[in-house]
């Protein structure tokens, strides 16, 4: 094998080819938990008709109506931040970047038994996409819009407001919203096809008719959506384009999508812009960083030159953030966070440490600052820790449920009640990153200090990759509940407060064989259920849900999808285990604990 140079060794950091020494593994952070919580926050954020497994319970159905006034079923997708827009690009955007995680990190999501919750989140998105994408060259990019939206303050089961629907077409093109659609469906397909193939090949076709329409009718989305360029505002859709067919190459492998980002390197800026920043509106490090793996991977062939451009372009956005640039850097706050805008900086942060996940000092650094490890000692995840944002700029959060007050909030009601209140917000929305400390870290969780208090999807959606490599290199595999929220041993642990608690039961799932008969995949899938705690277990019931096929190693009972230890194995004792098997096509079944004692 040929000595990497300079610059594929540290390109090779950048895409997880080099181990990590376990001295690099040390944290005092529950990445696992914090991983939850980002999973939760987007469930916070779903629109539409709300699932029977919802797990953010103080959420109510909304927005069952949106798309109807044009014809149009555009129920479902995610809100935004703070308020009930659905604006398409950070949502795409989102979906990319929650579905890169989950190609990446697949193992180590897996052995978090997140791959449910996960693969839920991302479909809860691209099934929203494929409803806006009723037309090869149409592409409905938003519902609602920011100006009367943020004239109201009231709970998305509540709304009063405009729920107009906007689109793209031939006449009114978007090239970067639908490259940005594009790009979330070919990343959303590799996710899912372990899982549901069927689904992921629809996803793939849906994307690659965006990119088409993208790339021939060529135009800025906010030059057709006026409405949204006081909110987001496009750069630009070069970077959309070369993103769009960078995951339609690594999606299907079909060399016309590789040399469309070789033969637009320079005139679409790929290999010209050294960035620093890589967002919702800014994807070139994603791009470099995507193809210089291509290259790493050995698989650049003819087009071997231009991929080095892109890795050298990429080599300077980590230079950049690891302040190795000679004053080229990316700034950073005096406790060392990566600062990039004043507005909802944290995004930036997060993305960047995303894309150096596999380089240990900075995704620590930058992680641990998300958590608690900064100068104000405050987690700005809201709900990990004991210390974090209570006032969060955000409409639902902070007025009570509509299961706990029932009468109509309206919309000054909403401000003058709701809004103005001292007191902290009713509704924890677990998960959320807010906006952040300023330039000198400091923060003022104040409600109407939406710079620093609001939370967008777009900046939680990298959290999920990243948590997910921390999580396995911190040498744990199971999730860990706060201490102080362990349950009393003598009350019987139910669905509704496990969640929370300390369950002392972990699962570590894996797929240990897989075939293929027809058009169906099945996958072998094995469980081992542990006794993490210091005390033996009896009458542990489990229940396994979204279960198709057959399950050996436990018996049923009388309950619908529950299952007890067989009769030889009625306790189990302090650290030992037993394993459960079972064979089904698509996903994996979701694994819980209603009761034991």
């Amino acid at each position: 094998m040929a000595k990497l140079g300079g610059s594929q060794a540290l390109l090779a950091m950048l895409v997880g080819i080099l181990v990590f020494q376990a001295a690099c593994r040390v944290s005092c952070f529950d990445y696992g938990d914090a991983l939850d919580k980002t999973l939760l926050f987007l469930e916070a954020q779903r629109s539409g008709k709300l699932p029977p497994n919802q797990r953010v319970k103080w959420r109510g159905d909304s927005g069952l109506k949106d798309g109807f006034l044009q014809g149009v079923n555009l129920v479902g997708g995610y809100y935004d931040a703070g308020d009930h827009v659905k604006f398409g690009l950070p949502m795409a955007f989102t979906m990319t970047m929650l579905s890169w995680g989950a190609i990446e990190y697949r193992n180590e999501i897996v052995r978090l038994n997140q791959m449910g919750h996960t693969l839920a989140a991302i479909k809860w998105g691209t099934d929203y996409f494929i409803k806006a994408h009723p037309q090869p060259n149409v592409l409905w990019g938003q519902v609602g819009d920011g100006v009367s939206d943020h004239y109201c303050w009231e709970r998305a089961e509540d709304m009063t407001t405009p729920r107009t629907a906007y689109k793209l077409d031939p006449e009114h093109p978007g090239s970067d919203l639908a490259g940005e659609t594009a790009a979330a469906l070919a990343a959303a397909s590799l996710a899912f096809k372990p899982y549901n193939s069927s689904y992921s090949s629809l996803l793939l076709v849906h994307a690659k008719q965006l990119f088409s329409f993208a790339d021939s009718f060529r135009g800025k989305y906010d030059d057709s959506i006026q409405c949204a360029k006081q909110f987001y505002t496009s750069s630009g859709y070069s970077d959309e384009l070369l993103w769009a067919a960078t995951w339609l190459y690594r999606a299907t492998d079909d060399e016309y999508y590789l040399k469309y980002v070789v033969d637009n390197a320079v005139p679409m800026g790929g290999t010209g812009w050294a960035v620093r920043e890589f967002s919702w509106d800014t994807k070139y490090a994603g791009i470099q960083i995507l193809l210089s793996k291509v290259l790493l991977d050995g698989a650049g062939r003819a087009y071997t030159s231009t991929l080095q451009q892109y890795q050298a372009k990429a080599d300077f956005f980590a230079c950049a953030c690891m302040q190795k640039n000679d004053g080229y850097n990316v700034a950073t706050t005096p406790g060392g966070l990566v600062y990039v805008r004043e507005w909802n900086n944290m995004q930036y942060a997060a993305s960047a440490a995303f894309l150096l996940a596999p380089k240990s000092n900075l995704r620590i650094s930058s992680a641990d600052y998300f958590l608690g490890k900064n100068p104000k000692s405050m987690s700005y995840v809201v709900g990990y820790g004991q210390n974090y944002p209570i006032h969060v700029h955000h409409r639902g959060s902070s007025i009570a449920s509509v299961f706990a007050l029932q009468s109509v909030v309206g919309c000054v009601q909403g401000f003058e009640s709701w809004y103005r209140r001292p007191e902290p917000n009713p509704n924890v929305i677990y998960g959320a990153l807010v906006g952040g400390p300023n330039n000198n870290d400091a923060f003022f969780d104040d409600r109407s200090n939406y710079e620093q208090t609001e939370p967008t999807i777009s900046g939680v959606a990298p959290l999920f990759g990243l948590f997910s490599r921390l999580q396995s290199l911190s040498g744990n595999s199971g999730y860990h509940a706060p201490v102080s929220q362990k349950p009393n041993p003598n009350t019987p642990v139910t669905t509704q407060n496990l969640l929370h608690a300390d369950v002392p039961v972990h699962f570590f799932h894996s797929i240990t064989q897989s075939w293929t008969i027809g058009k169906m995949t099945y996958y072998r899938h094995k469980v081992i259920i542990k006794n993490t705690s210091q005390k033996p277990i009896t009458d542990l019931k489990l229940k396994f849900e979204n279960l198709t096929g057959s399950l050996w190693g436990l018996n049923p009972t009388q309950e619908k999808d529950v299952y007890e230890l067989p009769q030889w194995l009625k306790v189990l004792k302090p650290g030992s285990d037993c394993t459960v098997v079972y064979v089904q096509g698509g996903a994996q079944a979701k694994v819980s604990v209603p009761s034991y004692h």
